[in-house]
């Protein structure tokens, strides 16, 4: 009798502690999900930090190449304290870290002033002379290191919308355990399609913590086997078109796992065969449920 005790004693602590180390690997996994997503939106700050530094330093390059096409000597000055304000501007930026938001948007604020003042001051220069072979063979080659700037601003901004993108995909909701019931007119369950005068469609909308909360519209677009939509009572957007819905609801969303049930009505006809309810969010197609019915 001991040993009987003793063995489920041990089993028991065996199943707990399973129990115990599946959790922790479920935890761990969300937490590096989180940490993948705070990281790329750490680098979406810093790609925008590395343009404007590219953006400075094509400023002051600019104001380089405009001193070394004039000879006037009271706008050569002006030109030179232009040149070191955008260079320490640069300093500064390049000193200040992409979570710096505030320090981030004064310097975007002061780059709008110094392109400003640059291209006044090119106004300038350009109404003061013509331009010599010299000032030519310079300006080519200006704009030349400005293109490569601008291609590698290019090369920036799609990075960006690269991880953009991955960040919305993330944010976006997902649904799950779709289930459609035919109902009667009493409300139990209907077998044969002539007795349905109500679908409830039931479906979860799992746990999203980069999603936004709040408010939303839940779009249920249910389709008859030859692919029409029953009971069209209105249009949502998604993909740039107008589509029919067969039921909405209005949902408030906390960034939880969360049931949600949906009724369309019946007012036609019914054939047997496989009906599809696709359920739509934000503009986004989140999930597809089914159920065939025979007679």
């Amino acid at each position: 009798m001991r040993k009987l005790t003793l063995g489920f004693v041990m089993a028991f602590v065996c199943f707990v502690a399973a129990g115990v180390f599946v959790s922790a690997c479920g935890d761990s996994e969300k937490l590096k999900e989180k940490e993948r997503e705070l990281e790329e939106l750490r680098q979406l700050a810093e790609l925008d930090k590395r343009e404007m530094e590219n953006q400075y330093a094509e400023f002051a390059l600019q104001y380089s190449e405009l001193k070394k096409s004039i000879k006037n000597d009271s706008l050569a000055a002006l030109l030179d304290k232009e040149q070191k304000r955008a260079e320490e501007l640069l300093r500064e930026l390049k000193s200040v870290k992409s979570t710096s938001s505030a320090e981030i948007l004064r310097l975007k604020k002061e780059l709008e002033t110094v392109r400003a003042v640059l291209r006044d001051y090119i106004r300038q220069v350009d109404s003061l002379q013509r331009l010599n072979l010299v000032l030519v063979n310079q300006r080519d080659e200006a704009l030349a290191e400005a293109e490569r700037t601008r291609r590698q601003n290019t090369e920036i901004s799609n990075q960006r919308a690269a991880l953009q993108e991955k960040v919305e995909i993330a944010a976006q909701l997902n649904a799950t355990d779709i289930v459609i019931v035919p109902l009667k007119k009493t409300g139990k369950f209907a077998k044969r399609c002539k007795d349905i005068k109500t679908f409830s469609v039931d479906f979860s909308i799992e746990r999203n913590v980069t999603a936004a909360t709040g408010v939303r519209t839940v779009y249920v677009r249910l389709l008859k086997p030859n692919g029409s939509v029953i009971n069209p009572m209105g249009q949502f957007t998604y993909e740039n078109k107008q589509l029919e819905c067969s039921a909405s609801k209005v949902v408030e969303y906390d960034g939880s796992n969360q049931r949600i049930k949906v009724f369309v009505p019946i007012t036609e006809f019914l054939e047997p065969g496989t009906f599809t309810a696709y359920i739509f969010i934000d503009g986004q197609h989140i999930g597809t449920g089914g159920i065939e019915i025979e007679k």
